[in-house]
């Protein structure tokens, strides 16, 4: 790491601290989040702290792969991997070394909706990084040098993950539970469809999505609100006005009511599980929050951490999360077990839902579910990148710019009725398994309850 780069690290740690005391310290209503309207109607939620010369920005766009072309799957991924490989008169070694003299860290990323981003810089150094920031957006390249360069990556990428259990098990499981949907798709393509890909299909994409009343923005560091105004017009105000988004339906997952598997020879057998979930917006949403990490959300507490791992030794670690959507709500969960003890732990954890699902949690764990809960929060906002990120999720979640401040009275007010209430809607509508090792598609569930209710 050079000088720049290991100053710049050190002073993300520092603005990570100072920036977690202004968002969460002092009494109720302490939040210091501001709402920045630009003069060309662009919103941005900043919190700001003079303590430490660092500005982060986080941004995203709505889209991510369910744009992608049906016959295309990756272009969203490939996009996102090019927007820093040059940009205007800059080549792609021109834009690296220009970010490297100023260190400056810029990366973007797709996912199944959204296209995400951030940056860091020296806050004197940040026209210079906003202005990269613009061209990329603005004016990115795709130059057929690099495009090539990044392809062959990403073909070497998912050249490695037709071996790796854990990427088999997790494709495998979305292709099943979103067999005829955008959702189904893999993010990053498949080795048929990059090959297919063009710089013409990148432009067209950054066209259609990137757009100005498409983009949720967060700001934390050394800079006020009109510095933000103008910084962020230079960057996003010269973008369309809106995106040309294709609609994409709601959707339930489809449970096949038996696990999926993928034969492959590795020591261990991954195991992806889960169903349909609550939405983000659904008023039940922070009771089923509650109730599955009482199920599976404690990493050392949890039921499935006690039953498979502590009390059996079947696994590492297992766990279950709530995953939501723009358009599908899910549970998901994962583990990792001997080829002889899939069978058992699959059971275990089925049984475990089912559990859960009938009876809901005790009073007991519900009281130390919201305990952690409320305050392991703060760790999500121990540094600027995590903060700037937790303000643009708050967006798009639409949650409020007080939520933060709302958030442990939410928890709090969950009741044991409440839980075991969201815990039977959240966990009683089956399961769908999928499996990638050495049993793989010579694996059958013994227990019929792994079947839809």
């Amino acid at each position: 790491m050079n000088i720049a780069g290991h100053f710049l690290t050190r002073l993300s740690a520092l603005i990570g601290a100072c920036a977690l005391f202004a968002v969460v310290a002092g009494p109720a209503g302490a939040t210091n989040i501001e709402r920045v309207v630009t003069p060309a109607g662009v919103e941005v939620w900043l919190v700001r702290d003079q303590a430490v010369p660092l500005i982060t920005i986080e941004f995203s766009f709505d889209g991510g792969s369910s744009q992608d072309p049906d016959d295309k799957p990756g272009v969203a991924n490939f996009t996102a991997s090019m927007l820093d490989e040059g940009a205007g008169d800059l080549d792609s070694n021109a834009f690296a070394q220009r970010m490297e003299r100023k260190a400056i860290e810029f990366s973007v990323r797709a996912g199944r909706d959204s296209v995400r981003g951030s940056m860091r810089t020296l806050s004197e150094n940040r026209d210079e990084a906003f202005g990269l920031l613009k061209l990329a957006l603005n004016a990115p390249r795709f130059d057929a040098q690099p495009l090539e360069r990044v392809r062959a990556q990403i073909m070497s990428s998912l050249q490695r993950e037709t071996m790796n259990p854990g990427d088999i098990a997790s494709r495998r499981w979305w292709q099943t539970t979103f067999p005829d949907h955008p959702y189904g798709r893999p993010v990053s393509g498949t080795l048929e469809s990059v090959p297919q890909i063009s710089a013409d299909d990148l432009r067209t994409y950054t066209k259609r999505i990137l757009a100005r009343n498409n983009v949720k923005i967060g700001v934390v560091g050394d800079v006020d609100a009109e510095s933000v105004k103008r910084l962020v017009d230079e960057v996003f105000g010269g973008l369309p006005a809106k995106a040309n988004l294709r609609g994409v339906p709601n959707v339930e997952p489809k449970l096949l009511g038996r696990p999926v598997g993928a034969k492959i020879n590795v020591p261990q057998a991954v195991v992806m599980f889960g169903g349909p979930g609550i939405a983000r917006d659904d008023p039940q949403f922070m009771a089923a929050y509650v109730a599955n990490h009482v199920l599976g959300g404690g990493s050392f507490s949890s039921r499935l951490y006690r039953e498979v791992r502590e009390k059996r030794g079947l696994a590492y670690s297992v766990y279950s999360a709530m995953f939501w959507l723009q358009h599908a709500a899910l549970f998901i969960g994962t583990t990792a077990t001997r080829a002889d003890r899939v069978e058992e732990s699959v059971n275990i954890i089925e049984r475990e839902i089912r559990e859960m699902a009938e009876q809901g949690p005790t009073e007991d764990e519900l009281a130390k579910a919201k305990s952690y809960l409320a305050s392991s929060f703060a760790l999500n906002l121990d540094t600027s990148a995590k903060i700037a990120s937790q303000l643009v999720q708050m967006q798009v979640d639409n949650l409020g710019i007080d939520y933060i401040d709302r958030r442990a009275g939410l928890i709090d007010a969950v009741t044991l009725e409440d839980a075991k209430k969201a815990a039977k809607r959240l966990f009683g509508n089956g399961l769908q398994f999928s499996i990638a090792g050495p049993t793989g598609d010579d694996f059958k569930a013994q227990d019929p309850a792994v079947r839809p209710n």
